[in-house]
């Protein structure tokens, strides 16, 4: 059973699926924000599968094997970690005392995996590209973490079901959370490489970033990672500051996850058409005096709160 949890429901086949399309929604928003006219529902879909059929190429300069490794294990932290959410019900699969730790952990190691496969393709742009994700990570990641563990010490847990939990029975705690929520939508965008904070690959300047090298299946895991990213980081913040509907019927309950999912994919579709690229200082200064701030700021109203209503 679980293998089947993995690799089809809610595992690989199923985020999959739910990335593509999200990333469909995605690019449709973007482009009808743009007054263009934008993909078919397919694009995604055969982007995949045209590159699956490509030549996997491998630069004679690269490391072999961390070249061919990294897209794997960028892939499988970012499916792995699903287990841990709930989606439609109270408690998840998988589910432990402190598992919002390895979560957050679990959707560090992509950023990890696709800076190290970079590094080692031997590729100047790449480089580049590498250099600027992980000093974009330590600009977004901290507030992130810092929003989230803040609505998890409101909720007096380390556990996202029990989060869940009390964030469902006490419904009014939410708006304790609201500056949190807009701390997790911007680190989103630098996370999954939108724009404004896309500059780790910034075709524009320097080809590709990253992915300069990459080519064929291995490039299509990574593209496959950041869309299935979107999904589980998308289900983590929706989890945390809309649990709304958890417990209902299950097929009610369903249908409201995926609202809630393509509600968050639609106000990163939107914010990335507003803004337009930063630089890596600029994106630098933008987090650490603002984003920072506000996260630190949502720490003190989550315990001033809890040391008010439940002392």
């Amino acid at each position: 059973m679980e293998i089947f949890y993995l690799l089809v429901f809610p595992g690989f086949l199923f985020l999959a699926l739910a990335g593509l399309f999200g990333e469909y929604i995605d690019r449709i928003l973007y482009a009808r924000l743009q007054s263009r006219v934008g993909p078919p529902w397919f694009q995604p879909f055969a982007d995949i599968i045209k590159l699956f059929s490509k030549e996997n190429l491998i630069p004679e300069e690269a490391n072999p094997q961390i070249f061919k490794l990294m897209p794997l294990i960028a892939l499988t932290a970012a499916v792995t970690s699903i287990v841990y959410i709930p989606l439609w019900t109270i408690n998840a699969l998988y589910s432990f005392n402190g598992d919002i730790i390895v979560v957050l952990y679990l959707l560090t190691l992509p950023t990890i995996a696709i800076f190290v496969g970079g590094w080692y393709s031997s590729s100047l742009f790449a480089r580049i590209g590498s250099a600027r994700l992980i000093i974009q990570l330590l600009a977004y990641e901290v507030p992130m973490v810092m929003a989230i563990l803040g609505a998890a010490l409101l909720a007096n847990s380390w556990t996202i079901s029990e989060i869940a939990a009390f964030y469902s029975s006490h419904p009014w705690f939410l708006l304790c959370n609201l500056i949190g929520f807009f701390v997790c939508l911007v680190a989103l965008l630098g996370k999954l490489e939108k724009a404004p904070f896309d500059i780790p690959e910034a075709e524009t300047e320097i080809v590709g970033g990253t992915f300069t090298e990459y080519s064929g299946k291995y490039l299509a895991f990574f593209r496959l990672t950041l869309d299935i990213e979107a999904i589980v980081a998308s289900s983590l913040v929706a989890i945390i500051f809309f649990p709304f509907g958890l417990g209902i019927n299950p097929i009610l309950g369903f249908i409201l996850y995926l609202i809630k999912v393509e509600f968050i994919i639609t106000l990163l579709a939107i914010a990335r058409t507003i803004f337009a690229r930063f630089r890596i200082d600029q994106m630098m200064d933008f987090c650490w005096k603002f984003i920072v701030p506000l996260a630190m700021l949502q720490l003190i109203i989550d315990l001033v709160v809890k040391r008010v209503i439940f002392k």
